[in-house]
């Protein structure tokens, strides 16, 4: 009898793949906890945790229901820490005549595993993941011939093939896009839901890992571990979402308040870029809650949260696979800098920067405002040097895989690409954070002042980077507005705004 080997990734537990229709006793699957893998980027403790907690629960889930299984803890004897020896190893011990694999997310894992089956002896097969409405070179096509990836563009041609959200060839309510109604600022005493939140007990993890001597940031509470670690998790989390939350996400996506660290999103991101759940799955129980409670639910709340799935996910997702290798190494503004030393531990006076760090350290989560228009807005405004600003998105974050933290952070967040995903590049002086947030209010610095001993670092910074970069950015036509406003400035006042932002940028690291 052949017998299959199957690798199974720590980011691949699709339980309603094809490959676990029958139970086959001719199939193995192997999974693995190796070095290479906690080690390529200095990552948030909970993030470790939650892929091998997850992966520990997919193993049990798949054994339970009668498959083989051979799983390689962190801290097994025989582990090789690498992929391709635990491979070899099992391979040698084993009769298998095949090995197979799903096609995996982040290019470098990509390249290795082609490699890998160059060199092998026995037949090999790749197969999808069976997860995302596009496969990797869908955008690649959509685009070809164009100059611009416009997400809009993407965005409507997937509602109108999946037909999400569609009456006919038409969108429902006849407008696509409800993003001028995603921007309100949360009202002044309002309380939002109280996250739904897990107690997983993880100390066997935690304790391995203290014995590896992994290094991590980040804190846990090894009894009260919050995220999902299974799919039923997940799918409870899916719909205390869509109960209890979308009424209002879409309104306050974009707002930030501080010490509510969930507010109304969905968190499902996790569970999402590990496959415990489905893009597709989360969008109709999304739609179906809509539909079932219109009175109750304004379209723009469910628009707002379809967008960031089928639009936004998927096109980064496709950016990424069509710019790869070359778009890891992007520095459009050949920033330099280091990030600040607090960035590692939420001491600044900041107040914003202050929430928004320390909540990324307390639960490796912070919802896409905070890391685009506070931490992201702050690294392009210190002229932080794109690698720097990559590892400590993709450590901190428990959703980030390279995938969908590349592209967001080194695309939308730090233009480093210099417009590929973004059509500007997105910075803002302390007004924006002011109308969105509940910030400034208290913090040491003042939002209203551009110099002087108190004047919030946002404002001067804001200008010198304007300032700095006009030769590349002045014919950008979505910002021409404000050059003009820089060019009108009195001279006297740019010098002082240009020499705030030399001080605070050479001692930046006691902001």
């Amino acid at each position: 009898m052949s017998k299959k080997l199957r690798l199974i990734l720590g980011d691949q537990l699709n339980s309603n793949h094809s490959w676990y229709k029958t139970v086959d006793d001719s199939v193995t699957y192997l999974m693995m906890e190796i070095r290479t893998e906690t080690d390529y980027a200095t990552h948030h403790i909970q993030k470790v945790v939650g892929f091998f907690a997850s992966m520990q629960s997919f193993a049990s889930e798949l054994k339970a229901v009668g498959h083989n299984v051979i799983y390689i803890h962190l801290n097994d004897k025989n582990n090789q820490q690498s992929f391709e020896k635990n491979i070899n190893n099992i391979l040698a011990q084993n009769s298998f005549s095949q090995f197979e694999y799903q096609l995996p997310d982040e290019y470098r894992l990509d390249v290795l595993l082609k490699k890998y089956c160059s060199e092998l002896s026995i037949p090999f097969q790749v197969f999808d993941t069976e997860h995302f409405y596009t496969t990797r070179e869908e955008l690649g096509s959509f685009f070809e011939g164009k100059k611009t990836f416009l997400l809009e563009s993407f965005y409507r041609a997937l509602r109108k093939k999946h037909h999400v959200l569609m009456e006919g060839d038409q969108p429902l309510t006849g407008q696509w896009n409800y993003d001028g109604e995603n921007r309100k600022k949360l009202p002044k005493n309002h309380k939002p839901t109280p996250p739904l939140v897990f107690d997983n007990d993880v100390t066997p993890i935690v304790s391995v890992l203290k014995l590896t001597d992994i290094k991590t940031i980040g804190t846990i509470n090894a009894t009260h571990f919050v995220w999902p670690i299974n799919r039923k998790q997940s799918l409870e989390l899916l719909e205390f979402f869509v109960t209890e939350c979308l009424p209002l996400f879409g309104s306050y996506q974009d707002a930030m308040t501080p010490n509510e660290w969930s507010l109304y999103h969905a968190r499902v991101s996790f569970s999402m870029n590990i496959k415990m759940i489905s893009p597709k799955e989360v969008i109709d129980r999304a739609i179906k809650e809509w539909e079932n409670r219109k009175e109750e639910i304004e379209y723009h709340q469910l628009e707002g949260f379809v967008r960031q799935i089928i639009g936004w996910r998927e096109y980064m997702r496709g950016i990424y696979w069509l710019k790869m290798p070359e778009y890891e190494t992007m520095n459009f503004f050949n920033n330099q800098e280091k990030l600040p030393s607090w960035f590692w531990t939420g001491k600044t006076k900041m107040n914003c920067l202050k929430d928004a760090i320390t909540q990324s350290l307390d639960y490796a989560y912070a919802h896409h405002i905070q890391r685009l228009m506070i931490t992201g807005n702050f690294a392009l405004l210190a002229g932080v040097h794109p690698d720097e600003v990559d590892a400590w998105y993709l450590g901190i974050y428990i959703d980030a895989i390279q995938w969908v933290e590349i592209t967001n952070t080194r695309g939308m967040s730090q233009f480093a690409d210099g417009g590929i995903v973004g059509t500007k590049p997105y910075v803002s002086s302390a007004t924006y954070i002011d109308k969105m947030s509940h910030y400034c209010g208290s913090c040491f610095y003042d939002k209203s002042l551009k110099t002087g001993v108190k004047a919030c670092p946002f404002n001067s910074l804001y200008w010198n980077f304007y300032d700095k970069n006009e030769e590349k950015l002045s014919k950008n036509p979505r910002i021409g507005m404000m050059y003009n406003v820089w060019r009108k400035m009195q001279p006297e006042a740019k010098v002082a705004l240009l020499e705030q932002a030399d001080y605070y940028l050479k001692n930046i690291n006691d902001l």
